[in-house]
């Protein structure tokens, strides 16, 4: 636990106050912020506070591993999370990448009881909220509309999978990647002058993963639209100099 220390100006004296209300009021103002929790009353949020854990790991760390007890519930606050499995041959098959606010983990309010999928930090430290999953369905229980929002939140993430779904199997890889490109930009992206960028933390191993190609398909296709000065891209981010010619 961490003490807060104060001295008393007259008689001298140090007196040492635990920081747990401190910490637990941040608790509450990272609940506030996140969209999922803004139809709970006051109380609600109060309580959740009291139950939620912060937690931090480091980079390329496993939040959980498939076949692990599924529990808790988790919102990311920090750095990039992959959602993924392997196939029966090792290979890693990248579902999802979660980005800060949003929800992961959630599948244990729909009955799983072992993790289906693993859920790796990327190429930095993370820090996150974790709730168990118990208190949530509590809550569910007399707050119906956390019940909708919840739900509402788990068709998004069914809509996108079957999106990438069918864009498996009625498009070709170059297709994809930049369907990927395009997607992430939309939802990611800023302007910069006539053009837009988005920064990532992807490898174009992971981007190969994401979008059911090879890594090699990757850099062969990022290559021909920077050669057609349609893209410019680095490491850390990929700039789109022409949305409608892509």
């Amino acid at each position: 636990m961490i003490f807060l220390c104060l001295k008393h100006e007259q008689t001298s004296a140090i007196f040492i106050y635990p920081l747990k209300f401190e910490i637990m009021i941040s608790k509450k103002e990272i609940i506030n912020d996140l969209p999922l929790f803004e139809c709970l009353t006051e109380e609600e949020r109060t309580l959740l506070a009291q139950k939620s854990e912060l937690k931090k790991k480091s980079k390329y760390s496993f939040v959980f591993l498939s076949d692990e007890p599924s529990t808790c519930i988790y919102f990311l606050l920090k750095g990039t999370i992959k959602i993924g499995t392997h196939s029966v041959d090792g290979k890693e098959i990248i579902k999802s990448i979660i980005h800060p606010k949003a929800l992961f983990g959630e599948m244990c309010l729909l009955g799983e009881e072992k993790r289906l999928n693993f859920a790796k930090a990327m190429n930095e430290n993370i820090e996150f909220l974790a709730i168990n999953a118990v208190d949530i369905l509590t809550l569910m229980k007399t707050n119906h509309r956390l019940s909708a929002h919840f739900m509402s939140q788990v068709g998004k993430r069914l809509r996108s999978a079957e999106t990438r779904l069918e864009a498996l199997i009625f498009k070709d890889a170059r297709s994809r990647i930049i369907d990927f490109l395009k997607d992430n930009v939309l939802r990611r992206g800023r302007k910069v002058g006539f053009e837009m960028m988005f920064k990532h933390s992807l490898t174009q191993q992971d981007i190969a993963n994401l979008t059911g190609t090879s890594r090699q398909t990757v850099t062969s296709v990022l290559n021909e639209l920077k050669k057609d000065n349609l893209i410019y891209f680095n490491r850390k981010s990929i700039l789109i100099r022409d949305m409608a010619k892509l």
